[in-house]
């Protein structure tokens, strides 16, 4: 029982330092501290054969919303959890971090097992609530998970062994963490006498993702971990969502201990700096600001997915015209006469115009990404900036705002429209000029693209699945040029239905993904939206998806070459290719590898068009097939995905024309 340390946990990263001595809280939000509402607990006598229950699932928000007053006390003993123990009979702390699993409402996790965690997945057997979805690579375990918490909204649970299977890990986590997605991640470790001793399998993994996790844990004392995977839950979904990562050394998986379920969460730093309700007086010098513009445009991101609603009534009672970010496509529907769709370096023209045109700018849930603004000090340079985030770090980090409210953007929207609508009387808003303005640039920049005799455009493809699908199917993809045609011409209209890997870019992770958001939303239609290049680098998920029988459909645009690098070698490179064929040298003529000799050893059904006359039919056999199904689209590898800013560059320098077929 000994612990390497007093406190029995090692925690790391600076939300949980305490920097107040008082745990006193904004007065109106709803902490769970004394009781999880999402999962309450009941530790009942014997028998030990009774099933786990699964009560409510979890339900994530951007910040913990309701206002209510709260302060953390001591948790009672809930009324609802059955425990498959006796509440006085020793269980394995593999055991134990189940259970605490099954108390937070997890009923899937992405889960390969390996020396270290070999006790979690025996305590994963002796669940009847838990199913474990075995990826193929520890890789595809973490981008399932997120997959699955960008579908579901709730935090998503994947677990790896120690050493190599801890820093497979590594990728997923930056990309959570870059793009605020709820994870935990779990992971086995040596035991602790072996800790620092260059044991086999082990790697320091709380120092090595210190920097890319929300928090992180080493556990040293069995005890702690009914309180940790509690903590782990609530930061990972409590204020900007993020990764927490608990590293469970073997010894203290094997340990025998008695659980006690009402230990109180020890995070006062970190509720204490939760942000507070917005004021009032700013969001009324926000609708000051409003009804002074002249061309105001919203600028949306992923912080606004959880407050959809309340954005489209805001925009109802205002008439203001929506750019979204990569991240932010679906909160506000695409296809609505007021959406200008993707802002930034692969945006629409007349998003971006309107961004350079705009004299108010209003930020929510953004932290203007140099994807989006280019040249910081060209961006939106003629507007006020009102800045809404739940960060106060991303509050000016960028770009200094004009007025700025930390906060929930859910609570500043509702807060907003109650004002607008007890204001409707008094505030007369009229925008139609400015909208007019941003019609016309619609009608002469348009999303486009050019045929080639028999060629398949890979934009016309997307536009074809938008259409047979009736823009209702969750979209997953990979990273590169498929990934921009996917955010340009399918057409997102509620939040949830696009996951993409934003901030990181990390190729491969379109088909995992896709896994985790067939798993969240089982009657869903999900589509992998894929490249040859992404696609190749988790391919070995096709195993997982056919054991399974996970319904994904996987659209793979096949140009044979690293498409986004190529444009780029073809506009700032003179063409020069270095290394960016995926193909055979030695054929240059044949598709390799063939994509659709991966499906045939997974079982998977499987079909190839290489001509446009050919798409429609194709598509809609992938949709009628029951079970997975892979369509290999062969597309040219001259396409560019325009319009496009260069990095660095101003809306004065969009490239609207031209393809690989040109010379720069």
């Amino acid at each position: 029982m000994a612990a390497a340390t007093p406190s029995h946990a090692i925690s790391h990263h600076s939300p949980v330092t305490s920097l107040s001595k008082s745990p006193k809280l904004p007065s109106r939000f709803i902490l769970p501290i004394s009781s999880n509402p999402q999962n309450p607990t009941l530790r009942r006598p014997p028998p030990i054969s009774l099933k786990p229950t699964l009560r409510r699932p979890l339900h994530v928000t951007n910040v913990l919303s309701t206002p209510t007053p709260a302060t953390p006390t001591p948790a009672a003993a809930d009324t609802t959890f059955i425990s498959r123990y006796a509440p006085d009979q020793p269980r394995k702390g593999s055991d134990v971090l189940v259970e605490a699993l099954e108390r937070e409402g997890v009923t899937d996790v992405f889960a390969y097992p390996g020396g270290a965690s070999m006790e979690i997945h025996q305590a994963l057997t002796r669940s009847a609530t838990i199913r474990n979805v075995l990826p193929r690579h520890e890789q595809g375990g973490v981008f399932a998970a997120e997959g699955y918490a960008r579908a579901s909204g709730r935090p998503g649970v994947c677990i790896a062994t120690s050493g190599p299977g801890a820093t497979n890990l590594v990728s997923g986590l930056a990309d959570a963490m870059l793009d605020s997605i709820p994870i935990v991640a779990i992971t086995g470790q040596v035991p602790r006498r072996m800790i620092g001793t260059d044991a086999f399998q082990e790697t320091p993994i709380v120092e090595v993702t210190r920097s890319i996790t929300k928090h992180n844990y080493l556990v040293l004392d069995v005890e702690d971990i009914p309180r940790i995977v509690r903590e782990a839950f609530f930061l990972a979904s409590s204020g900007r969502p993020g990764p927490v990562l608990i590293d469970i050394p073997k010894d203290i998986q094997q340990q025998l201990v008695v659980p006690k379920w009402d230990q109180p969460m020890r995070l006062p730093g970190y509720l204490a700096r939760l942000p507070k309700p917005p004021q009032e007086a700013h969001l009324d010098q926000i609708v000051r600001l409003i009804s002074e513009a002249k061309m105001p445009v919203l600028y949306v991101g992923g912080g606004c997915l959880n407050s959809s609603e309340e954005l489209r009534r805001f925009v109802e009672l205002t008439g203001i015209p929506v750019a979204s970010t990569l991240m932010g496509l679906g909160s506000y529907p695409c296809s609505d006469k007021l959406s200008l769709q993707m802002l930034g370096m692969h945006g629409t023209v007349y998003a971006n115009y309107a961004v350079d045109r705009s004299d108010l700018l209003l930020a929510f849930g953004v932290r203007f990404d140099d994807r989006v603004t280019g040249k910081l000090e060209a961006f939106a340079s003629r507007a006020k900036i009102v800045h809404i985030d739940i960060d106060s770090a991303e509050i000016g980090k960028n770009k200094q705002p004009h007025v700025s409210v930390c906060a929930d953007v859910k609570l500043a929207l509702q807060g907003l429209n109650e004002i607008l609508e007890g204001k409707r009387a008094d505030l007369k808003f009229d925008f139609s000029v400015w909208r007019e303005e941003l019609n016309e640039q619609k009608e002469k920049y348009p999303l486009s693209f050019k045929t080639f005799g028999d060629a398949i455009p890979p934009q016309y493809a997307i536009q074809v699945l938008d259409e047979l699908t009736e823009g209702d199917a969750i979209i997953t993809t990979g990273v590169g040029q498929h990934q921009m045609w996917a955010a340009q011409f399918y057409k997102y209209n509620r939040p949830r239905q696009w996951c993409t890997s934003g901030g990181l870019g990390a190729m491969g992770f379109g088909l995992p993904a896709a896994i985790g958001a067939a798993v969240a939303k089982p009657d869903a239609v999900v589509v992998d939206i894929d490249g040859d290049g992404s696609f190749i680098m988790n391919v070995q998920e096709l195993a997982t998806i056919r054991v399974e029988n996970l319904p994904i459909k996987v659209m793979l645009l096949n140009n044979q070459h690293l498409g986004m690098v190529v444009q780029w070698e073809d506009r700032f490179y003179k063409a020069n290719r270095a290394h960016t064929f995926l193909g055979n040298p030695a054929e240059e003529t044949q598709i390799f590898p063939n994509m659709l000799k991966f499906a045939e050893a997974c079982g998977i059904p499987a079909a190839r068009v290489t001509t446009k006359g050919d798409v429609r039919a194709a598509i809609q056999t992938m949709l009628d097939t029951p079970g997975p199904y892979l369509l290999d689209v062969i597309v040219p590898h001259q396409e560019h995905v325009l319009p496009m800013i260069p990095s660095g560059g101003a809306f004065q320098d969009v490239i609207t024309e031209g393809d690989g077929r040109s010379t720069y």
